[in-house]
């Protein structure tokens, strides 16, 4: 009898997050079993390493942000309303893998240099690439500010974004849609008043 899915999705939500806070290295088939109330040796029922693990956690975070993305940027959607959706489907993405965007952001640098999680490096690079082409498409249709560097633009939109999951949490006091607005209202309109 093999085990049901709700019981594996448990068994690596478990795991995602005992790696999101104590990192991958450190982290032993026996603490993922014990925060899972199992012994360690019934674990491996289930998955055949913490590798395996964490390789599902973060290509299921993966495969469902780039089908938030693409679905996006197949929109035909003006630059500025393109930001606005990546930055909001991004904050879903936290919301629903608050956990993977942690190990993601702590191991992705040092993984992606195995050949089983080179597709860190890849995903990295698409995603750099789909960024700093809407914002070069806003910068050239007068939306956004010719004056800004656009690679520093994109780092720090991207930063202020994705370091929301070491403090956010799933059922807080705001949707991750209202997250989203607040940062775009501070990254498009700015925090001071005009005159």
């Amino acid at each position: 009898m093999s085990p049901s899915p709700e019981r594996h999705s448990e068994l690596l939500a478990t795991a995602a997050e005992v790696f999101a806070a104590q990192g991958y290295n450190a982290t032993t088939v026996r603490k993922i079993a014990d925060a899972a109330g199992m012994l360690a040796g019934s674990l491996y029922y289930h998955f055949d390493s913490k590798e395996s693990m964490l390789d599902e956690i973060l290509s299921t975070f993966l495969d469902e942000l780039w089908a938030g993305y693409d679905a996006v940027l197949a929109a035909g959607l003006g630059p500025r309303e393109t930001i606005e959706a990546l930055v909001t489907e991004s904050f879903r993405e936290i919301d629903r893998h608050r956990a993977a965007v942690a190990i993601y952001q702590k191991e992705s640098k040092h993984l992606a240099s195995q050949p089983r999680f080179h597709y860190l490096a890849d995903s990295q690079v698409k995603f750099e690439k789909a960024w700093l082409a809407t914002l070069e498409r806003g910068v050239a249709a007068e939306i956004f500010r010719a004056d800004l560097d656009i690679r520093l633009t994109y780092r720090f939109v991207r930063d202020t974004v994705w370091v929301a999951a070491s403090w956010y949490r799933p059922g807080g006091q705001h949707s991750p849609e209202e997250i989203a607005r607040q940062y775009l209202s501070m990254v498009l309109e700015g925090i001071a008043l005009r005159d």
